[in-house]
């Protein structure tokens, strides 16, 4: 008997849609209850996927999503194979969300789409590209925003698009009780922390391996909390969100405001951290060495395009502009890879990254 695909994958579609029903957590944000998409809603004839997981899907297939592998996390050209990059730090991020939200009983599809696209925006050579785009850029630049910019244009579902948009944490607290800051879904607010523990712990391990710091030299009141070793910080800063968490959904959220939880000392902790790393990482003169150097590369390849948009289509190999200049130079220049960038300033500039 042959099989009819799309009578078949509709079953299997509807089957998987009954089992969120039956498993999740009444605060899970069910695939059937979706928004819908950031543009038109795509048919799904012969399909076996429910809406996350083609979001999930689509972002792995996408240019933006591989080019990950060539952008600074934090150090620019480092000498060894084992240092962070931009997709690396994705997939860790992925990788806790999907913990924490199977463990709390969400859903997992979406946490993972929002983490797996949730940089996809990223300048070249880290946040120094990105201050760098923010002060020629006039409307200014942050990868958030331009992440969110990217999932629109790929179509995926406004649940997605919102956990994208709302996963940086910027000066702000990181957990309170203002949620308009939060993503809409605690699988996106997941992500928002996810991504926390997660430069938190491989920056510190990158730093020891460049030899800027030692362990040792981290806070004693950090180390007292989360343990010595980087499988003890993640495994408590992880169980602390999940248990957290957990506590307050079987309480029905007491507080009336349904979001992400971590413990008081966890949360000071993290700020700790934090704090750390910007004075004895970040601003670290063998991390920042090159910044002059990047903020050239970025700012002039900008003001270059803007000003010739004929090669800016000659080199994008397209005919015409989809939209304004700017915003078009913006998306091509935040959308190169390190190496991608250092090889346009010097093709299309005649300058060497030296």
């Amino acid at each position: 008997m042959k099989i009819n695909v799309d009578i078949f994958s509709k079953s299997v579609r509807n089957r998987l849609s009954e089992k969120e029903k039956l498993v999740f957590s009444r605060y899970a944000t069910l695939s059937s209850e979706s928004e819908g998409r950031s543009i038109i809603e795509v048919e799904y004839k012969n399909e076996f996927r429910l809406c996350f997981q083609r979001d999930r899907d689509r972002i792995v297939h996408s240019k933006a999503f591989r080019r990950l592998k060539g952008k600074t996390q934090v150090f620019l050209s480092p000498e060894g194979d084992h240092y962070r990059t931009r997709l690396t730090h994705t997939l860790e991020v992925a990788q806790i969300s999907r913990t924490v939200a199977k463990a709390l009983g969400l859903n997992e599809d979406l946490a993972e789409a929002v983490a797996l696209g949730h940089d996809l925006g990223h300048t070249p050579f880290g946040h120094f590209g990105e201050a760098s785009l923010a002060k020629v850029v006039p409307s200014g630049f942050h990868h958030a925003r331009q992440s969110e910019r990217i999932a629109k244009r790929m179509n995926l579902t406004l649940e997605v698009c919102d956990g994208i948009a709302k996963h940086s944490k910027g000066k702000g607290p990181i957990l309170d009780d203002n949620i308009s800051r939060f993503a809409r879904t605690l699988e996106g607010q997941i992500v928002r922390v996810a991504d926390i523990i997660a430069y938190i712990n491989h920056d510190i391990d990158d730093a020891v391996r460049a030899g800027i710091i030692k362990r040792e030299d981290l806070p004693k009141e950090v180390v007292c909390a989360i343990g010595s070793s980087s499988k003890e910080n993640m495994t408590v800063m992880v169980s602390d969100l999940i248990v957290n968490t957990y506590e307050q959904m079987e309480q029905n959220f007491p507080t009336g405001v349904k979001r992400i939880y971590m413990s008081n000392e966890i949360i000071k902790v993290l700020a700790e951290v934090r704090a750390f790393l910007f004075s004895r990482v970040y601003e670290d003169k063998r991390v920042r060495y090159e910044l002059d150097k990047v903020m050239d590369v970025c700012t002039s390849l900008y003001n270059f395009f803007v000003s010739n948009p004929d090669k800016l289509k000659k080199m994008m190999g397209v005919e015409r502009l989809y939209d304004t200049v700017e915003n078009v130079t913006t998306d091509y220049i935040s959308g190169m890879t390190d190496a991608y960038a250092m090889n346009c300033y010097k093709t299309v500039l005649g300058r060497t990254f030296v």
